[in-house]
This record gives structure tokens, C-alpha cells and sequence, in this order.
């Protein structure tokens, strides 16, 4: 097989999506139980979704810290 060419893969092939959140700026931005409850209702209304990995983030900041996460998934209808 030349080098450029593609190994055939096992696996399907589909699109990601993903979404970051935060909690507002302010007192209470680095309240992690609040982040999860926020990103645990958002996943919810995304409807039927396969969550493939979610990271998180924490920063230092003057008051408190800036924490958030991103959600990767895709549509539970297409394969993969």
C-alpha cells in the first residue's frame, strides 16, 4: 500500500459534535456541583445523543476559579 494511502478502518466514520460551558462569571463561577447540573441538563436536551468524552478545565483567576467542560458526542442514530 503507498504511503499516502488510507488504511481501511473497522471502524464507521461519522460527524462530532461538541459544546463548552461555563458558569456565569462572578460569585459562584467556580462552584463545580452547579457546572455538572448545567452540562448534565444540557446533554439531556440534546435528546438521543451518544456522549463519547467529556474534559474538564480549571483556571486561576483573581476572585475564584474559571472552570468549564466540553462535551463531545454524536447523534445515537448514526452508527459508530
Amino acid at each position: 500500500m503507498p504511503p499516502h494511502a488510507e488504511s481501511p478502518s473497522p471502524i464507521g466514520k461519522w460527524a462530532m459534535s461538541h459544546f463548552s460551558q461555563a458558569n456565569p462569571i462572578g460569585p459562584g463561577q467556580g462552584h463545580l456541583p452547579s457546572l455538572l447540573r448545567r452540562v448534565a441538563d444540557s446533554i439531556e436536551d440534546l435528546g438521543d445523543v451518544v456522549v463519547e468524552d467529556i474534559t474538564f478545565r480549571s483556571e486561576p483567576t483573581a476572585d475564584e476559579r474559571d472552570i468549564s467542560m466540553t462535551v463531545y458526542y454524536h447523534d445515537a442514530t448514526e452508527s459508530g
